[in-house]
């Protein structure tokens, strides 16, 4: 039975086994970025993949450990989780039942079910349509897969540490988007076994702080948002509302225990962002590596902007976690 542990003979294992379209991602200095922020800065591109994040490396490497479990599964998605779900499912001839929020990504649900998914779209948020997955694989006998819980999609995540970790120069530090936990326990991992120099700075945003609030109180700590806050306080009793940020794939309500207690191993140091330091982010990106990035991917840009002065003259480096975007996103945020 798969759990939550992270183990690095596991990350070694999934860096010789996941699916090789998601291995070895580009990674180099980008110079016009660098010059922009005073800050020497490596990406890690997740995006050029054929479900544009980094979600393929976990999902696939979970299945893999799955093996020959015949049950259906089912899964709780903003959509880049549930893209990497569809693709491994599809894959190895899989049923996958996808809860994403009625406010999902239209074009992530649209991939998802392109992949082969059952799409069913429920709840105010990402969280609301979670509880709604874990019922549903209840009352039909499914397996409820859920994103920072089991380590085998954590120790997927790892693999690009390994790949980081191989960079001819020493890494300073490494800037990770912070959703559900998986991308920087699997990273962090890696990184305090390989490269403990390396600082682990995970990045929320500023309007969705639960994890960071987590992080801080070494438990987990829900965090309505800023809506949330507004409705409740309006009709005199608890209203959840969508998250404020536009950072759906970080947008997280509700943290998951068992990943916030692996954090304090993995992580030095958790910061918040806000949307339009994400949006810059992701303006620069395009005008500068010619990328096409969704906000939680430049998460992690916004945040070394945040901080250049504290890291001039030291080499960081970030993950750009997914590139799915609208055409109408991609007309109102970057353009």
């Amino acid at each position: 039975m798969l759990d939550a542990s992270i183990k690095i003979e596991r990350i070694r294992d999934a860096a010789a086994v996941i699916q090789p379209v998601f291995l070895h991602s580009p990674q180099f200095v980008c110079e016009p970025l660098s010059e922009r922020l005073g800050v020497t800065t490596v990406l890690k591109v997740e995006t050029i993949n054929p479900i544009r994040t980094f979600k393929g490396r976990g999902t696939d490497y979970l299945l893999h450990r799955l093996g020959d479990v015949l049950q259906g599964l089912v899964c709780a998605s903003a959509g880049n989780f549930g893209q990497g779900m569809a693709y491994a499912c599809r894959k190895r001839g899989r049923r996958l039942t996808v809860f994403a929020a009625r406010s999902a990504n239209p074009l992530k649900v649209e991939r998802m079910r392109a992949l082969g998914a059952r799409v069913e779209l429920q709840g105010d948020d990402f969280d609301q349509a979670k509880d709604v997955a874990k019922r549903h694989a209840t009352q039909n006998g499914e397996m409820y897969v859920e994103d920072g819980l089991l380590g085998a999609i954590a120790e997927g995540a790892g693999t690009i540490a390994v790949e980081l970790a191989e960079h001819t120069e020493p890494i300073d530090a490494v800037f990770v988007p912070l959703g559900n936990g998986s991308l920087v326990n699997g990273m962090g991992t890696w990184l305090k076994h390989s490269a403990p120099n390396t600082r682990v700075i995970a990045v929320c945003a500023k309007t969705a702080p639960s994890m960071a609030l987590s992080w801080q109180a070494r438990k987990p700590i829900a965090a309505p948002s800023a809506p949330s806050m507004a409705l409740s306080w309006q009709a005199r009793k608890p209203i959840a509302a969508p998250s404020a940020t536009i950072a759906d794939g970080i947008a997280v309500r509700v943290p998951i225990t068992e990943a916030v207690g692996i954090m304090p191993g993995t992580v030095d140091e958790v910061m918040l962002v806000s949307d339009d330091a994400m949006l810059a982010a992701m303006r620069a990106l395009f005008a500068d590596a010619g990328l096409v990035v969704e906000p939680a991917g430049a998460a992690g840009v916004a945040a070394i902007a945040q901080r250049a002065k504290e890291f001039t003259g030291q080499r960081v480096a970030t993950v750009l976690t997914g590139g799915n975007l609208t055409q109408e996103q991609i007309r109102e945020w970057i353009y």
